[in-house]
Parts: structure tokens; C-alpha cells; sequence
């Protein structure tokens, strides 16, 4: 999983090109870029604060970057153009992305956001179940794969869930059924994702004391 957007910098410099070269393109292109492309500073400071961009070039606005100056703070996008944002991408004070969040039901609320190593690639999934603004869900990737995840289903902040994964496959599942903290029941599943084992009633150090072999079982 990677960020395939370009650098919000380069949108930036496409945006600033934009305004310089509407003087001098053909009428339609110039009215196009006096309509989608504009700066908005601050009336005090005379700090730029907003720039708004058709990266489609049909003549609609469909990212919006909000500034501190020359700062790059967050941008939005509306890339299917329904008037609701479905994108947001934060930057660190270097002007790198950060992370970006995104609608899964397309509401224009973000409900996951998405952060990324230096080469693009995602690393940290974090989700609001509840769509409440809130994490409750971690999801960790390596080489493009979930690894594993932690999930609060309490909503008490702390996770009672584990997810192992290997190679974007469900492998286990730890539960903390008694909200201490620990894991109290582990299921394991086959590579074909079906049930094979259930541990419980862990000792002192977390070492389950009671297995039940699924499989076995059903072939009773």
C-alpha cells in the first residue's frame, strides 16, 4: 500500500504557475484558471492562507491547500466532485505528507487516516469504528501486507484485541474478555482461514493452560 498522490509541494508550484501563466494563455484556459485557481491571504498579515486548484482541468475546484504563509498545512480533495471532501492529507513542518485521511462511507468525515515511511509506503492504518473521531482500530503493514492489529472494542482506550496476519492473512486472534489489559483466549486459524485452535485460561506469565484442538474435535 502506497501514497500515489504527488507531493502536495508539486501541486503548490502547479498552483503558483497556474496564476502566473493566466495573463498569458488563450482566453478559455485563462478564464478556466481565474475561476478555479485563487489565492486567499490573510486580510491582517497578508499571510497566504488558502489556494484552491482544478488538477483535472475541467474547470471545477477539487483541491483546496490551506497554508501558514509558505507552510503547507493540509489540503482537500473532492476528486469525484460531489461537493464533499474525501481526501485529507497533512504535512510535518517540512512540507512532507504526513498521513491522510480518508471517508469510507464517502460522507465527507474523516474516519481513517493512513501514515506513510519515506518512501510512500503506508505503515500505520489507524480507523474510528464508531465514526466518532476516535481511534479504535490500529492496523500495522509491512511490504504492503497487514501484519498485525489491535483493536478497542470497549471503547475504554485500551485495546482488547490482537489480529496476527501473515502475508495479509487472518492467522490469530487474541481477546481480552475481562478488560485487564491481557489476552484471556487465542484463536488460530489454518491458511484456508478456518478455525483450529482455541487457547484459554492463561497463567500468571499469559502461558495458556487449556488447548482445544478444533479440528480434532470435529473429526469425532
Amino acid at each position: 500500500m502506497a501514497l500515489n498522490r504527488p507531493p502536495c509541494p508539486l501541486i503548490l508550484m502547479v498552483a503558483y504557475v497556474a496564476l502566473s501563466a493566466a495573463a498569458c494563455s488563450s482566453d478559455p484556459e485563462r478564464e478556466r484558471l481565474e475561476r478555479t485557481t485563487r489565492a486567499t491571504y490573510d486580510s491582517a498579515s497578508g499571510r497566504l492562507q488558502r489556494i484552491t486548484y482544478d488538477s483535472n482541468k475541467n474547470g471545477k475546484v477539487d483541491t483546496v491547500t490551506h497554508l501558514d504563509g509558505t507552510r503547507l498545512l493540509r489540503t482537500e480533495i473532492d476528486a469525484d466532485e460531489d461537493g464533499r471532501v474525501e481526501r485529507w492529507e497533512y504535512y510535518d513542518a517540512s512540507g512532507r505528507l504526513e498521513k491522510y485521511g480518508m471517508s469510507r462511507a464517502n460522507d465527507g468525515t474523516p474516519d481513517s487516516w493512513a501514515f506513510a515511511a519515506p518512501d510512500g509506503t503506508v505503515v500505520r492504518l489507524e480507523i474510528s469504528l464508531k465514526r466518532n473521531g476516535r481511534t479504535d482500530r490500529w492496523e500495522h503493514y509491512e511490504d504492503g501486507w497487514v501484519a498485525r492489529a489491535e483493536e478497542d472494542a470497549s471503547g475504554d482506550g485500551r485495546p482488547d484485541k490482537w489480529e496476527l496476519y501473515q502475508d495479509g492473512t487472518l492467522v490469530a486472534v487474541s481477546l481480552d474478555n475481562d478488560a485487564d489489559g491481557r489476552p484471556d483466549r487465542k484463536l488460530t486459524y489454518t491458511a484456508e482461514g478456518q478455525l483450529s485452535l482455541i487457547e484459554s485460561d492463561p497463567d500468571d506469565a499469559g502461558v495458556f493452560r487449556t488447548r482445544l484442538d478444533v479440528r480434532a474435535q470435529a473429526g469425532r
